[in-house]
């Protein structure tokens, strides 16, 4: 009898000693953020003090009323919002004299361990989230893996592997290199000529791990090619990617400067249009009808122009076309944000210096954006264009992606430069 008595209170001792453990593990994963304003950019408010409950990676709760018995992480002089969102950057790399020389010396692996450096840059800059359409060797789909699986720190990422073009088209990784380098890359390297290569090309992405597909559908001002604006997929081959993305639940993205490659781009379905150069009425009204993402990269544009006046900084068959194209950029942007195109926040960095990426919002409000939308370009409307309710804003239930910066950035938006918290996934990376 003695024995078993002992032998229960061993057993029960046991359970509620675990139990125990699980209640004081549960209570220790829990993080409270004292804001003293908190920016709801659901309904495009700035709010006062609120008191955020982070669990896990979750916010658990968020309240006006000072939690009891708590320890805070104290934000109260500063602005909480949303963690950024970037639709287009580059992390594999960034543009510098070297560029064209290093797709022939740098490796694979080399690219990868830079693009894990410039994605904790834009991380700790606010931004995480960000979208990469377009890399070399699939470095962003592994750099993204690495980070969902814990073993590096990063932004959240989806990933386009790399780009789909037409054969000299831009992202045909074989521009400008000598007849025995060049060869006759098909669809698996991205170069697609027919319905059937689109088909395939779109397939061979979905088997490396992409997120979404990206096609170059007009020249680019980095290719090492003459046009920056000509149309470079048909009709029928923009509508076969579109609809085996579609088939594999992914969406199209459309590098696009001229007029013509948007509107063929945009008449079959495109998600979203990239940069956007020469952009027209009729393509603004065709975005409009069919629901289209503009993402315009106006700091990309001031880049390329910027440099084009260094000698040697650019290839001499590249210097014309971004004297041409970068400084359109912006006076495009004022243009379709006052026809009420919708716009969804992106950098193109990697041609700018990652960590930069706040730099765009100044950009945006000088063309006429107000400071709240431009906000909401990179929070609730990037969270719709990724098809992602989880992110964007701070409430209850959303994952806990969360910064804070000095003062009011609807007041003054330069003030989204100066990033002084970051948490994502509810980790803090930086306070």
């Amino acid at each position: 009898m003695h024995t078993n008595r002992l032998t229960k209170l061993l057993i029960t001792s046991l359970i509620l000693g675990t139990f125990s453990q699980v209640s004081t593990a549960e209570d220790k994963e829990s993080t409270w953020l004292h804001c003293g304003q908190v920016i709801d950019t659901e309904e495009g408010e700035v709010l006062g003090q609120h008191f955020i409950e982070v669990k896990g990676n979750t916010i658990a709760r968020v309240s006006k009323t000072k939690p009891q018995n708590n320890s805070l992480v104290d934000l109260s002089d500063k602005t909480c919002l949303p963690g950024l969102m970037d639709m287009h950057v580059h992390l594999e790399g960034e543009m510098n004299p070297k560029s064209y020389i290093e797709g022939f010396t740098l490796n694979p692996s080399d690219l990868a361990l830079r693009a894990q450096h410039f994605g904790m840059k834009t991380l700790m800059a606010g931004f995480t989230t960000v979208r990469n359409p377009g890399d070399t060797a699939n470095v962003t789909i592994a750099l993204r893996n690495a980070i969902n699986q814990g073993y590096v720190d990063g932004p959240r990422i989806y990933s386009a592997g790399k780009s789909i073009a037409t054969t000299g088209g831009h992202a045909d990784p074989t521009n400008g290199t000598n007849a025995k380098l060049m060869g006759d890359p098909g669809p698996k390297q991205g170069v697609i000529n027919s319905t059937d290569d689109a088909k395939k090309a779109v397939r061979q992405r979905y088997k490396d791990g992409a997120d979404f597909i990206k096609i170059t559908a007009t020249g680019g001002v980095l290719s090492l090619a003459k046009s920056g604006q000509n149309p470079q997929f048909t009709d029928e081959e923009v509508k076969a990617v579109i609809e085996a993305a579609k088939d594999y639940g992914m969406h199209v993205a459309a590098h696009a400067h001229g007029s013509e490659g948007m509107l063929r781009a945009i008449e079959a379905g495109i998600t979203s249009i990239e940069h956007g150069t020469y952009m027209t009425e009729e393509v603004m009204d065709a975005m409009k009808d069919n629901g289209t993402y503009y993402v315009p990269t106006i700091i990309a544009g001031k880049f390329v122009a910027e440099k084009a006046e260094i000698d040697g900084f650019f290839p001499e068959i590249v210097r014309p076309k971004a004297r041409a194209v970068g400084p359109q950029i912006q006076n495009t942007f004022a243009k379709a944000y006052d026809e009420g195109v919708k716009i969804a926040f992106g950098t193109d960095s990697g041609v700018s210096a990652h960590g930069d990426n706040a730099k765009e919002f100044q950009y945006m409000v000088e063309a006429g954006m107000p400071p709240m939308e431009a906000i909401q370009s990179a929070t609730v409307t990037t969270a719709e264009l990724l098809k992602n309710d989880n992110i964007g804003a701070i409430k209850e239930g959303k994952m806990a992606d969360i910064i804070a910066v000095e003062g009011n950035p609807v007041e003054d938006i330069t003030i989204l430069q100066n990033v002084s918290f970051v948490m994502k996934d509810g980790k803090i990376y930086k306070q």
